[in-house]
């Protein structure tokens, strides 16, 4: 596969940019298709000349999807949504976009394909999010069998949203609400992720039940809400107090911050959080892939100590 075409839909994004880097710093030719191409520019410069090439793609437009996809050898589908905003509904963007990619990838020979999923997909989820990721799934699965699954817990990384979130409320806020404090994640590193990913997009993984297989991604650590929120505050250089919320209150503060701009909180998130996170017993894993997976404790202190609310607010 070295200096083959591999196509990154969303490949502007979190996973998405750890992922290109790593494909064009081993000699691949990546084609980031995203419907802001623009705003890869920082990935084209930080590259090797002439590696990366942002194209204008659409998962919801079939001619958008097949150019990005001709002359590529491997492909994945990013491309995914935590709430609702307008027409990026779960339907279009988790449920139906994910099948017409893979048979857009089927019909332009594309030999690999990588769809990554969410742990937690399941067709009876009680969260659409969940839902909808197993239907993805699904049509995947009927659009080019062989593909990949690669169901990632939560993700963490500079810049992602999750842990620096918490970082930042930690330092402005005295008291901190913690939803689901009991319920477990297994935060996953995002370069292992884009590793995972790119082995699995070249062929280099160490078994061959990539093809057609599904792999859960996650970390070292099982945490709780709790004491992921701990961890942060600590990170920080803050010691707020930790104050659980009832989960009928939390559902009415959904009620209300749902319908308003950023949608900060909303009742299909809580649904999410009302289950644990964590990799199933006996399911293929990082390790499967060659990959030695990095944990919270090591990797995420090195960015949470650099969080600047002055900062945050100038970006």
């Amino acid at each position: 596969m070295q200096g083959s075409v591999v196509t990154v839909f969303g490949g502007n994004g979190f996973i998405g940019r750890s992922l290109v880097r790593q494909l064009a710093a081993r000699g691949h030719l990546v084609r980031v298709a995203s419907r802001a191409p623009h705003k890869a520019a920082r990935l084209v410069a930080e590259g090797p000349a002439g590696a990366i090439l942002p194209v204008y793609a659409s998962v919801t437009d079939s001619a958008s999807v097949a150019a990005a996809l001709n002359g590529a050898g491997a492909a994945i589908n990013l491309v995914s949504i935590l709430t609702e905003n307008g027409k990026a509904s779960f339907r279009a963007i988790n449920a139906e976009a994910p099948g017409r990619v893979a048979q857009r990838a089927r019909d332009a020979g594309v030999d690999r394909f990588v769809q990554v999923s969410a742990i937690g997909a399941a067709l009876d989820a009680p969260s659409q999010y969940g839902r909808s990721k197993a239907e993805g799934e699904r049509r995947v699965r009927e659009a080019f069998p062989e593909a990949t699954i690669l169901r990632p817990s939560v993700v963490f990384g500079p810049q992602d949203s999750f842990l620096n979130m918490f970082g930042l409320m930690a330092k402005l806020l005295p008291i901190l609400p913690v939803y689901y404090p009991q319920t477990r994640l297994q935060p996953v590193f995002v370069e292992d992720v884009a590793e995972a990913a790119r082995l699995c997009l070249t062929g280099e993984a160490e078994t061959s039940e990539t093809s057609g297989g599904i792999f859960e991604l996650g970390g070292p650590d099982q945490m709780s809400m709790e004491e992921i929120m701990a961890f942060v505050a600590q990170a920080v250089g803050r010691k707020p107090r930790l104050l659980p919320v009832p989960n009928a209150l939390a559902m009415a503060q959904a009620r209300v911050f749902e319908n308003l701009p950023g949608k900060l909180l909303t009742r299909d998130q809580l649904a999410m959080l009302g289950q644990d996170n964590i990799v199933t017993s006996g399911a293929l894993t990082l390790q499967a892939l060659g990959v030695a997976p990095q944990g919270v404790y090591a990797r995420a202190p090195e960015y949470l100590s650099q969080i600047s609310v002055l900062r945050t607010l100038l970006n």
